[in-house]
């Protein structure tokens, strides 16, 4: 009995060490969320600009053994999940690596009214949102509403008068006149810039002489190019998401709206504009933009690249990736995994970035590419709010 008891006892210290050494590696890990679309009408931008900087990120920081915290590396343990383009689902999602997975950290979803739908349950579980893809005139609201939330892409205003500064000077150099065709997606973003734009360009002097705004996910655009074409504009101007850029690009060109200023926003500056337009693509204008000879422009092109088998864009990827590094970074200097530690770090420091220093101290940057343009098979920043390295602007040929 007393032997049975022994080895009993023996058996219970082993099964008890072997489950806190199972605890003890399960813990090994940073718990990083990711929820953004792979699947639905923006699932192409998140899958070019979003989902292939949450892989470089990773195997990066896991490669040099993960982020270094007060008790050791950690590597980064990736839950990610698919918002199916819609906002309720990214809610849920987010929910859901806050409350059940435990996730450590959630990384910001993909798309400005995404963000703006989850800000809420990021500030509830007290998660810092560094966000990447969200254009708002509401930032300063937002930052005081929520203290953990930060902004890089700059904000509606900032774009719609990059726009505008953009024509003008094509205009006082007689290469346009002032007449302009606007349209809009209907959602957050694409609305939110076409409001901003109409008094910003009738300041300007510009007259618009077609407004229009179409669903997101609408497939047949031919009658919206139908009527800016009947307008007779000078400069045709579109707040687009990337499935709307490509078409609204593609029925331009097959119905001969033939603008000297031609401007299409989100998915202008993906790799893939210039690979399905050609040549056609010259002298295009978008949104952002980057200076594409920098140094640590050329490495971070070269770097995801190899690991994803694919190029970033011109504009957002870069800076998707710079706040994964700020959060990075973030972590790191606090050495340990608490979010309102971190979110006040992210606060009082000045982040190393592939796309530059970056200082959210407000909350919000205030360094930015508004606008872009292809030129010799590169999508050159040709406006910026405080970076220099801006290339001049050219007038687009006609359609090829």
């Amino acid at each position: 009995m007393q032997t049975r008891n022994l080895l009993t006892g023996a058996a219970a210290a082993l099964i008890a060490a072997t489950l806190s050494v199972g605890v003890a590696q399960a813990q090994k890990t940073v718990k990083i969320g990711a929820s953004a679309p792979k699947t639905g009408p923006l699932a192409v931008g998140a899958s070019i600009t979003h989902w292939p900087n949450v892989k470089l990120w990773v195997e990066t920081v896991n490669a040099r053994g993960g982020l270094k915290l007060k008790d050791g590396q950690r590597k980064i343990e990736l839950i990610e999940y698919d918002d199916r383009t819609t906002p309720g689902e990214a809610i849920k999602n987010v929910t859901r690596l806050a409350t059940q997975d435990k996730a450590d950290f959630i990384l910001p979803p993909y798309g400005t009214g995404f963000n703006l739908a989850t800000a809420a349950i990021f500030a509830k579980f007290g998660y810092p949102m560094v966000t990447s893809t969200s254009i708002t005139d509401k930032q300063e609201e937002l930052v005081k509403r929520y203290p953990g939330i930060f902004f890089t892409l700059g904000s509606t205003s900032a774009f719609s008068e990059g726009v505008a500064d953009v024509l003008k000077k094509m205009r006082d150099d007689g290469k346009i006149g002032k007449r302009v065709a606007m349209v809009n997606v209907a959602d957050a973003f694409g609305i939110e810039l076409a409001n901003a734009a109409r008094p910003v360009f009738e300041k300007a002097g510009f007259e618009i002489v077609y407004d229009k705004s179409y669903p997101l996910g609408t497939q047949d655009l031919s009658p919206v190019i139908r009527g800016a074409k009947a307008a007779k504009p000078d400069a045709f101007v579109a707040w687009s998401y990337p499935p709307d850029t490509f078409g609204l690009t593609a029925q331009a060109k097959v119905q001969g709206l033939d603008t000297k200023a031609f401007y299409t926003a989100v998915a202008t500056a993906f790799p893939a504009f210039v690979g399905k337009f050609g040549a056609a693509a010259e002298g295009i204008l978008g949104g952002g933009g980057i200076y594409v000879d920098s140094p640590e422009m050329k490495a971070y092109f070269e770097a995801h690249k190899k690991v994803t088998g694919k190029s970033p864009d011109y504009w957002a990827s870069p800076v998707v990736y710079a706040t994964f590094q700020v959060l990075e970074q973030a972590i790191e200097g606090v050495g340990e995994l608490d979010r309102k530690k971190v979110t006040e770090y992210i606060k009082k420091n000045k982040f190393n970035t592939v796309v530059g220093e970056m200082d959210l101290s407000t909350g919000i940057s205030n360094k930015f590419w508004t606008v872009g343009q292809w030129q010799g098979g590169k999508f050159h920043g040709v406006n910026s709010l405080n970076i220099p390295g801006a290339k001049p602007v050219k007038e687009k040929p006609a359609w090829k």
